[in-house]
């Protein structure tokens, strides 16, 4: 029997998914309106965008691609950054001068409801965005400031809240959540998680999917044959990979123990990490105090071209304690890869197992390793895999579905506080 919470956050994916039919005629309507009111030049909406931290991170990459993703003319967005931000990646990312700092960097604790609504009456947006926790004071300062439209959105988890959240946190998701015009998820287990815990109503809280560019991640057997010479891989070797932060709740140690139990029958493995994180230094020398893994393993550390990286496996692993809806893994499903994840968080709802991907139990290491063993093994069993994994990437999780689903939202809630027609 499915909880309450579980068929809302099915029915919110639903309703999500008819509105989609929609968006197109709401984009029109939208520019139709905004034009009207001002004469031949659409005046675009303004998306003030408020993360945690502007770097490298699976958050931050989504934000990237809804920037990317609506049509500039309709839609004027900018990301402000409470804690931290990577100078190297805005730069890398062409977003010079559209990354606000709002907060004081890299501190401890900091209360920045009345910096953020500082920001807010500087800049003025019509709408603000806030994800997740680190930047959900958002939510209060936009109602400080007087912002037309708050929205704010769940896309993960952190080590901390696994075992559910404080009643102070709670108290306050819940104030947050009540103050917003839309609260999602990209995922409905964390749609039935926050509920829960956010003491929130099922049915205000909706689903929108991560997608992912299925024309930029994509097989490519030349960039593979060039990407296993740059790393040194042998032409007959079997490379096992993961992809993320190198961080305590992705769980790269489980992947390498099992790595390392299958190497010692198959010493034709490799193995590919790519990422970086606080973890580093512990998994490299996990990696170097194994005879079996010493030699056959490559941290690449962080990748401006992770598109690249995936051409280099044979297998995709993700070993994480949670997940939402992850990026990486539906990377290396539209880069034709055979998957292995964690049954936990969104990943049931990518991989369907047995059919596009396989799942193991979080902590088994013996698990993964048979899994892997047969994937090894068994080529045809991968090719299998890697087709029904690409497939399902295309029809299921493709970006422009995904960009539709916040071009619909933005759309229909500035109609909704009349934005469209103003001067």
């Amino acid at each position: 029997m499915k909880s309450a919470n579980q068929v809302s956050a099915y029915r919110a994916e639903a309703a999500l998914s008819l509105s989609i039919k929609d968006a197109a005629q709401a984009e029109r309507n939208c520019a139709v309106a905004r034009s009207s009111a001002v004469g031949s030049k659409v005046k675009p909406l303004r998306i003030l965008h408020v993360i945690n931290s502007m770097g490298v991170g699976g958050t931050e990459r989504g934000v990237l691609k809804v920037i990317e993703g609506l049509d500039p003319q309709l839609f004027d967005q900018k990301v402000c950054a409470i804690r931290s931000i990577d100078q190297e990646f805005t730069a890398f990312s062409g977003l010079n001068g559209r990354v606000i700092m709002a907060g004081r960097v890299n501190s401890g604790f900091q209360f920045s409801i009345f910096r953020l609504a500082q920001v807010f009456r500087t800049h003025r947006p019509d709408i603000v965005h806030s994800r997740n926790w680190g930047a959900i004071e958002a939510i209060p300062a936009a109602r400080l400031a007087r912002v037309p439209i708050a929205i704010h959105s769940e896309h993960g988890y952190e080590m901390d809240i696994l075992q559910g959240l404080p009643a102070r946190r709670r108290l306050f998701r819940r104030a947050c959540y009540g103050l917003s015009d839309a609260v999602f998820t990209v995922s409905r287990e964390l749609h039935s998680y926050h509920c829960h815990e956010g003491w929130f109503p099922a049915e205000r809280m909706q689903v929108i999917p991560n997608g992912v560019d299925t024309k930029l991640f994509a097989p490519n057997s030349e960039k593979r044959e060039c990407e296993r010479l740059r790393l040194n891989f042998p032409s007959d070797a079997v490379v096992l990979g993961t992809v993320g932060r190198l961080v305590g709740i992705k769980n790269q140690r489980m992947f390498l123990q099992a790595a390392e139990q299958l190497i010692q029958d198959n010493p034709n493995v490799r193995v590919l990490l790519v990422g970086d994180g606080s973890e580093r230094d512990q998994l490299r020398n996990y990696v170097d105090g194994s005879p079996h893994l010493r030699n056959r393993t490559v941290f690449l550390g962080m990748s401006r071209r992770v598109e690249d990286a995936y051409q280099a496996m044979d297998v995709f692993v993700l070993p994480s304690f949670k997940e939402g809806i992850s990026n990486t893994l539906l990377e290396a499903m539209a880069s034709g890869l055979p998957c292995l994840a964690t049954a936990v968080g969104g990943n049931p709802e990518v991989i369907e197992n047995g059919c596009s991907g396989l799942l193991f139990e979080t902590g088994d290491v013996t698990q993964l390793t048979q899994l892997l063993r047969r994937l090894v093994l068994e080529p045809a069993a991968r090719n299998q895999l890697a087709r029904a994994a690409r497939e399902r990437a295309v029809t299921k999780f493709s970006l422009g579905r995904m960009i539709e689903n916040y071009r619909s939202l933005y759309c229909t809630l500035a109609k909704r506080s009349d934005l469209l027609t103003r001067n």
